[in-house]
C-alpha cells in the first residue's frame, strides 16, 4: 500500500529535479547567450563575446587561456551581461587615445 504513494512521489521528484537542472544549466545559458548577442547586435558591435573578453584582458596585461576566457564569458553572460558593453566601451576608448 505504501508503494502506491512512494513510487509516484519519487518519480515526480526525479522529474522535477531533472527539469530544474536542465533549465538551470542548459536553457538559462541559451537564453542568456541569445540576449547578450542581441544586445551586441542592437548596438552594432561586430565582435563576439569571446573576442571582447580576450581583448579586454589583454589590454589589462593578463594573458588567459581559451578555457579561462570561455569561463569568464559564461560568467559574465549569466551574471553580469552588461559587462560586455562596458568592456567594449573600454576597448573603444583605449583605441581612440
Amino acid at each position: 500500500m505504501a508503494y502506491a504513494w512512494i513510487i509516484p512521489i519519487a518519480v515526480v521528484a526525479i522529474l522535477g529535479l531533472s527539469g530544474y537542472l536542465v533549465y538551470r544549466y542548459v536553457i538559462f545559458d541559451i537564453l542568456a547567450n541569445n540576449t547578450v548577442n542581441n544586445t551586441l547586435k542592437r548596438y552594432n558591435i561586430k565582435k563576439t563575446q569571446f573576442e571582447i573578453v580576450k581583448e579586454f584582458n589583454e589590454n589589462k596585461g593578463e594573458k588567459l587561456s581559451d578555457s579561462e576566457i570561455n569561463r569568464l564569458a559564461k560568467h559574465y553572460r549569466r551574471n553580469e551581461p552588461d559587462q560586455f558593453l562596458s568592456m567594449y566601451d573600454n576597448l573603444r576608448d583605449d583605441q581612440h587615445t
